[in-house]
């Protein structure tokens, strides 16, 4: 993304222009365009080929394809914190399942396929990277799997793999345990896993030096070892307030969104509020606005849509203040940084759908520039 800095430079009487670091202009030219390069996973089971980039203009809201890569079911994806790399996910429930490493140039949008390991669990749904490992949540493994990225930024075999035991209340999605969501707090000193099959977020304590060349090892076990939430709750997704002091939970079987309170690796509950008030048992994703103020959750199977939430700054607290619907299945779904857009990844309706957000309702406007993807699931901004 450009940012415009206005500067003023007074250099001579003789000076005509000024050049900012960030950009070069004269006192009537146009602002530069604020665009963002777009990353978009698929399921390959139809016509889609696996991952895509995107032009995204920020001020308009228009998108404009750049490039494709060949992968089967990259179902998430993540870009490491320069740009340069995508990890992304194969999902399957067999031998195939994998992590894989990209290269990836920004400003084509081009992909080089680097390497792909192997999970050692079946069904990889979420993929994220402190930048010197790699570690997904396994679904149907029951297990998180941790890679140590080389120079090169390829791939390691797994370093880790890490199991868990149990069920949960509901006995046709509780039959044991299914991890899909992992995510670094805020202080980078922890991880949370959320584990639907159990009930349970897991959480461990990270060793922010671990990497390819020491081969320490990356996670230890937290204390304590984990969050239990209501029974039949089923946590999917985990996402963080800007300030870093509370979290909020998606359960995809209860449809709630539980809100905790965070602090130094610990999790108090203080809410649970619906944001799927049919019973579908579908909710999805869950993200807050760049300015902390609205929580969007989406919820799949049975009125297709986003649920708006107030947040309250001085508590934490949760007010429902609106619903959107969407396309079909809205599995995904992010923000653009200047907090103007809302893209939904419905993946069986092929289209990201683009909402224009009030920021003082948080209400979402649908400004009908579809984007036409085959199966889209997972959408990731590039820093």
């Amino acid at each position: 993304m450009i940012k415009f800095i206005a500067t003023i430079c007074i250099i001579s009487m003789t000076t005509v222009s000024c050049t900012s670091k960030k950009a070069a202009r004269t006192e009537s030219s146009e602002p530069v365009k604020q665009e963002l390069t777009m990353l978009v996973g698929t399921y390959t089971a139809g016509d889609s080929k696996g991952m895509y980039s995107f032009r995204f203009d920020e001020e308009t809201g228009t998108a404009t394809a750049l490039s494709e890569a060949e992968v089967e079911n990259p179902s998430y994806l993540v870009p490491s914190a320069d740009g340069k790399f995508v990890y992304a996910v194969s999902e399957f429930n067999n031998e195939q399942a994998a992590a894989n490493a990209f290269a990836f140039d920004k400003e084509k949008g081009t992909f080089k396929l680097l390497n792909s390991q192997k999970t050692g669990g079946e069904d990889p749904c979420y993929i994220i990277t402190n930048g010197k490992n790699v570690i997904t949540a396994n679904y149907s493994g029951g297990s998180i799997s941790v890679f140590p990225i080389a120079k090169d930024g390829s791939l390691l075999p797994a370093s880790d793999i890490i199991k868990f035991e149990g069920a949960g209340a509901d006995k046709e999605r509780q039959e044991k345990s299914h991890l899909h969501c992992v995510r670094i707090t805020p202080d980078g000193k922890y991880l949370f896993a959320d584990n639907l099959g159990t009930d349970q977020i897991h959480k461990f304590i990270i060793h922010p030096e671990a990497d390819a060349e020491n081969k320490e090892r990356f996670l230890k076990e937290g204390s304590p070892a984990a969050f239990t939430v209501e029974a039949g709750s089923g946590p999917r997704h985990l996402t963080f307030a800007p300030n870093g002091n509370y979290a909020y939970l998606i359960n995809e079987l209860s449809g709630t969104v539980i809100a905790f309170e965070y602090k130094d690796g610990n999790l108090k509950e203080i809410q649970t509020i619906a944001a799927d008030t049919v019973g579908a048992k579908g909710s999805g994703d869950i993200h807050i606005s760049p300015d902390g103020k609205f929580l969007y959750a989406s919820n799949r199977l049975k009125a297709d849509g986003i649920a708006i939430f107030r947040i309250d700054s001085e508590n934490g607290k949760l007010t429902k203040t609106g619903y959107q619907l969407t396309g079909i299945h809205p599995r995904n779904f992010i923000i653009t940084p200047n907090g103007k857009y809302l893209l939904v990844a419905c993946r069986d309706s092929n289209a990201i759908q683009v909402y224009e957000r009030d920021a003082d309702t948080g209400l979402l406007t649908d400004i009908q520039k579809d984007i036409k993807v085959d199966k889209p699931v997972c959408l990731k901004f590039v820093p």
